[in-house]
């Protein structure tokens, strides 16, 4: 790769607000980075041990069934109804309503059909819709209003 044109790269990544590039072109790549007060580049910054693992679905896993399981959830299945099991799809915050001041999306006993929202998980500053898999009635909400959530935790049950 010619030095102007990295030259020119290492100009952009100073004038931006990029903390690292990486241009291919070919069989050659240049990978920069900024150096941050401390000392550290931050590309060596991002290969430390996260807090909290990333959710990651196993690649060659069975498929689940449905039905909730005494283990998944902690409780007795006395407790826990039949039916389909809505579970989380990330890690993340549950909360059961669009904001602090309205109504619930759903509540036990109440009727949804597939695609309606249940509920909302934060993940990284982004709200994502929890939507019910199958229609039918909502005979158990497994999750608190603002309770941390594992990947794969049951959340609902509908039947």
């Amino acid at each position: 790769m010619d030095l102007r044109k990295i030259k020119k790269l290492i100009d952009l990544l100073e004038e931006s607000n990029l903390a690292e590039i990486e241009i291919k072109e070919g069989e050659e790549s240049v990978r920069l980075a900024r150096v941050p007060k401390g000392g550290y580049p931050v590309a060596a910054m991002s290969h430390a041990a996260p807090a909290a693992p990333a959710p990651t679905a196993p690649a060659a896993e069975a498929p689940r069934p449905a039905t909730i399981s005494a283990e998944a959830v902690g409780k007795s299945t006395k407790d826990v109804p039949d039916g389909h099991v809505v579970r989380s799809p990330m890690v993340g915050t549950y909360y059961a309503s669009p904001s602090p001041d309205k109504p619930p999306f759903v509540q036990v006993g109440q009727q949804v059909k597939q695609g309606e929202t249940l509920g909302i998980i934060e993940a990284m500053k982004m709200f994502n819709p929890i939507e019910a898999e199958v229609s039918g009635t909502v005979r158990a909400i497994l999750v608190e209003n603002g309770q941390p959530i594992e990947f794969d935790e049951p959340m609902f049950v509908i039947s």
